[in-house]
């Protein structure tokens, strides 16, 4: 049986691979590092579109609000780039979020390593 995806979802599919080809090809913001662009949430009335951002190589929590802050910025921008590259009646605004969800992960998967180094001492003893 075949997927179902809304309209939103669609356009949030879209949005994410667009823009993973504009930020880095029309953004000419040196403070800006090397953003992969993780999700995108697409409001029902397609006014809004949070898009979900990670920074490779990047833990500094200053240098990750700069980068948002940076595509916040540029937002009206990639917005303006998104409305000739997608046939929308109307291009959602852009909102910019820091993706915690793969920093979180590799330090569960760390505490998980570390329980589970500290479980296989315990049985050898």
């Amino acid at each position: 049986m075949a997927k179902i995806y809304s309209r939103t979802q669609r356009i949030g599919d879209q949005i994410q691979r667009e823009l993973a080809q504009m930020i880095p090809r029309e953004v000419k913001d040196p403070r800006l590092g090397f953003v992969t662009v993780t999700a995108v949430d697409v409001s029902r009335d397609v006014g809004h579109a949070k898009i979900f951002i990670t920074v490779m190589g990047e833990n500094d929590p200053d240098k990750i609000r700069q980068n948002v802050r940076v595509l916040n910025d540029a937002a009206g921008f990639l917005r303006m780039l998104l409305g000739k590259a997608m046939k929308l009646r109307s291009v959602p605004q852009l909102h910019f979020n820091y993706d915690e969800s793969i920093s979180r992960g590799v330090h569960l998967s760390a505490l998980i390593e570390r329980a589970v180094t500290e479980d296989s001492k315990h049985q050898d003893d």
